[in-house]
């Protein structure tokens, strides 16, 4: 586990965002971990936080041109890690312009449902985590719609989680799918992995270990 990724999930702990015991997910699962990126809701940690995102896309090799964040989440997101994408040193002082999309178009003033920079170039579509994919795929509407190319997304935590019901799993995960679909890489700051990489390390969670690992062997795809 690098640095920037095993030091984003103690992150995580200690905001309350990553918890382990027993929680029901949206899907009905019963799931021995959650991890809530709503819960980085003050100025000190959306804006650690988004150095996280600044660190894992440079770190990632992506070429891109801006930022893209689909409303709601991705809004504060896409917007903090401008800011500190313009600070980082792998950058050497770049500007990334961003913009982001209302839900419903505005009827007054310049109008539309777009806002920020136009969309040009390589976009960087940037959300919290992949679900059903749905977000993402309006954005790549979106963007290809202004005539831009998606470039990647970029998402906080990779459960690594295949969908569907027990008797009826999806082959892949969300992530998987979605890079299968757009044929563009999905870069996360951290993952599954790196979670049962402090269980094995921190003798402080040693006892969820076991519970990860059996929900992974149920839910889970392998590795990359």
């Amino acid at each position: 586990m690098s640095d920037f990724r095993r030091d984003f999930v103690r992150f995580a702990l200690d905001q309350g965002v990553l918890r382990f015991g027993s929680f029901v997910t949206k899907s009905g699962r019963v799931s021995p971990y959650f991890f809530n990126a709503g819960l980085f809701n003050s100025g000190a940690s959306i804006g650690r936080l988004a150095q996280f995102y600044a660190d894992a896309l440079v770190k990632s090799g992506v070429s891109f041109d801006m930022l893209f964040g689909p409303a709601y989440k991705g809004i504060s997101l896409a917007a903090t890690t401008a800011v500190a994408l313009a600070g980082h040193a792998g950058l050497q002082g770049r500007d990334v312009p961003f913009a982001f999309n209302r839900k419903e178009a505005k009827d007054h003033g310049e109008g539309g449902t777009l806002v920020g920079a136009p969309l040009t170039g390589r976009v960087v579509i940037i959300d919290d985590v992949i679900t059903a994919g749905t977000s993402v795929r309006e954005s790549v509407d979106i963007i290809r719609a202004a005539g831009a190319e998606p470039a990647a997304v970029l998402i906080a935590m990779d459960r690594r989680e295949r969908a569907g019901k027990d008797d009826a799993l999806a082959a892949y995960s969300a992530v998987q799918e979605v890079e299968r679909q757009y044929g563009i890489p999905v870069v996360s700051i951290a993952s599954l992995e790196d979670i049962l990489g402090l269980l094995d390390d921190d003798t402080r969670f040693t006892e969820h270990r076991d519970a990860v690992l059996t929900y992974r062997a149920r839910y889970g795809v392998q590795p990359d």
